[in-house]
């Protein structure tokens, strides 16, 4: 898929690490909620294949295999998407080997939002670096856990935005992440949340149905007025993006290598951002509509023999 021209996009502001101060953090991005690039952030060891094979080995990571033929096809068609599409728990070497023969690329199968606090990870200089400067800007209320994202360049994750502050690391390679704010919610045609009384949580009422590289104004009209507003960023290795909630973001690996990077979800804060955010509770109305389906998946987990790895898998989706 070939981007459209993006001369007309907006840019979000880059900041060094060295002259981001906690007051100027909050003032003029964490309290109106706008998004912002750190630099000079990390300049540790670069998280390639081989360095993450030597940390890794044979632990097993859930992948999601989203398949060639996905990004072709209308997305009102889709039946899974982000966290609901079909996974597959391989060790990591096996994933190594996937990346290697190009069989990941060929396939699109990607390792996507996986914890890192059981691993070797955890306790490297440069995860001990983003911490602390973490700490500095008033980052404090996790969400999660730190997450690592590993693919194949061309891998996109689809236009979506989160219920929670999000930061997105870049260790290896290079992405593209366009954005748009929230006031353009209605003119990117997110999925209904009650899409998910039939789906559960394999579709998500917080991704568009629309392509923002390839627009079809005849299906989605409103696109056109979206585009005016749309962001781009290429975040580059030891690079931050502060991604505040609400905003809609979609993430492409550039290159033809493999791609590397590590994100964490944040509370809301000051709680009237959290408060007031029409997307936030978009979210919750859709989760509670996948509530039924969700226990029925439970209910089958439970009963099968290996019902731990399918727990894992559900549990994944969230």
């Amino acid at each position: 898929m070939q981007p459209t021209s993006t001369k007309s996009s907006l840019h979000v502001p880059r900041e060094s690490v060295h002259s981001l101060s906690l007051d100027r953090f909050v003032q003029l991005y964490q309290t109106p909620g706008n998004p912002v690039v750190v630099t000079d952030l990390l300049h540790q060891q670069d998280w390639n294949l081989d360095y993450l094979r030597q940390q890794l080995g044979t632990q097993p990571f859930v992948l999601r295999y989203y398949g060639n033929e996905r990004y072709q096809q209308d997305k009102r068609q889709w039946k899974s998407i982000g966290s609901g599409v079909p996974p597959k728990t391989k060790p990591f070497a096996d994933y190594v080997s996937l990346l290697q023969s190009r069989e990941a690329h060929r396939q699109d199968i990607y390792l996507a939002k996986c914890p890192i606090h059981n691993t070797p990870l955890i306790h490297t200089e440069a995860i001990q670096s983003l911490q602390n400067y973490l700490n500095q800007l008033g980052l404090t209320r996790p969400a999660s856990t730190l997450n690592l994202w590993v693919g194949p360049g061309g891998h996109i994750e689809a236009l979506h935005y989160d219920p929670t502050d999000g930061t997105l690391v870049q260790l290896h390679g290079s992405k593209r992440v366009i954005l748009f704010p929230p006031s353009q919610t209605a003119n990117l045609y997110p999925f209904p949340f009650y899409i998910h009384l039939k789906h559960g949580m394999k579709l998500r009422s917080w991704f568009s149905q629309v392509y923002p590289d390839r627009p079809d104004f005849a299906a989605f009209p409103k696109l056109q007025e979206a585009l005016k507003h749309k962001y781009e960023v290429i975040l580059h290795p030891g690079e931050l993006l502060y991604i505040p909630t609400g905003w809609w973001h979609e993430v492409e690996s550039l290159g033809d290598g493999m791609v590397c990077s590590v994100n964490r979800f944040w509370r809301v804060y000051p709680t009237r951002r959290a408060v007031l955010s029409w997307q936030r509770w978009r979210t919750h109305l859709g989760s509670a509509c996948a509530l039924p389906s969700v226990a029925a998946s439970l209910v089958k987990a439970a009963f099968s023999p290996d019902r731990s790895q399918r727990f894992k898998e559900i549990l994944q989706m969230f």
